[in-house]
């Protein structure tokens, strides 16, 4: 048996759901001792939430007299400090801007191997599967660190439910800020769309989307499915959209339940980011687009005929 922690990562005091999806990796077989790490929001809040999917023990993570949001080097250190403090065998959290920068620093503080943008782990066997060449292939990886260190992708994997009874802890790190790095603002864009590497659902249009307020006829559409809008590199070049929405290899690497591709012609590159979703539905005039090869289901037509009626069926069914 393992002792494994996952790193729970919050979104204006609330648990992203896809941490469900790590807790669900962390699992693996269900022999081993799940302790889910709070550093921001309650670990009282969402014991039930984290209990519901195989945690066993909640630990609202401090430090005194000191501001966690504001030293990413600080939160390294706590982390390090919860590995020795619970013994723990691996630690796994998301993939996600936060989450890599504080992977990366932890595992530069303790001399450990680390491993991110994950698609499956076993600890058992120390292994973790990542995908290579653009996502041309996957490889599996062992790791021979004695604390492994994984970052997930988001939504790659499935959350299933495990109910246990957890406890909650509270723990106080005897630690010091070392006060290279101070966050004194944090500033996002005005945005009401879901992020990328959060959403289940994503709409991404392409070059032939034409303008960036062509983009509308996605976003109602990926409104009703509780989806994102994305964009291809050749949208966010041309200026249609913002690099925030490109998906690929030089955007975001995403994987949801349902990736609409439209416009889309399926370049390597962008196969890249979005490889690992679930279902891919492409929408291209051209029947002879390499995306058609890739897609799970195809539509031959124009982006702007076909998704005004799937959005009309839509507002009908939902």
């Amino acid at each position: 048996m393992a002792t494994i922690g996952v790193l729970i990562e919050t979104e204006a005091g609330k648990i992203k759901e896809t941490n469900f999806g790590v807790l669900t990796a962390a699992r693996g077989q269900g022999d081993d001792t799940i302790v889910a790490l709070i550093m921001d929001g309650s670990a009282e809040g969402a014991k039930d939430a984290l209990a519901k999917y195989g945690a066993n023990q909640v630990v609202q993570v401090s430090v005194d007299g000191a501001d966690l949001g504001a030293s990413p080097d600080l939160k390294a250190r706590v982390l390090a400090a919860a590995i020795e403090k619970y013994s723990l065998d691996a630690l796994l959290g998301l993939a996600s801007a936060q989450g890599r920068d504080i992977f990366a620093r932890l595992a530069a503080l303790m001399d450990l191997p680390l491993a991110s943008d994950c698609i499956a782990v076993d600890v058992a066997t120390r292994t973790v599967r990542k995908s290579h060449f653009s996502g041309k292939t996957f490889a599996t990886v062992k790791l021979s660190g004695p604390v492994m260190l994984c970052a997930m992708r988001p939504n790659a994997i499935d959350a299933v439910e495990a109910p246990v009874d957890a406890c909650v802890e509270t723990f106080a790190a005897p630690v010091q800020d070392p006060g290279r790095v101070k966050v004194v603002a944090v500033k996002k864009e005005a945005s009401d769309n879901v992020d990328l590497t959060e959403a289940g659902v994503i709409v991404t249009g392409g070059r032939p989307i034409a303008s960036a307020d062509n983009y509308k006829i996605l976003a109602e559409c990926a409104r009703l499915l509780g989806g994102a809008i994305g964009a291809s590199r050749a949208a966010v070049d041309a200026g249609f959209a913002p690099h925030a929405m490109q998906v690929g290899q030089t955007g975001k690497t995403v994987s949801p339940r349902l990736y609409i591709g439209c416009g889309l012609s399926g370049s390597v590159q962008h196969f890249a980011g979005m490889k690992t979703s679930k279902v891919i539905v492409a929408i291209n005039t051209d029947k002879d687009a390499p995306i058609f090869e890739k897609c799970d289901y195809g539509i031959v037509g124009n982006l702007f005929e076909v998704v005004p009626v799937l959005t009309e069926v839509l507002k009908e069914k939902l």
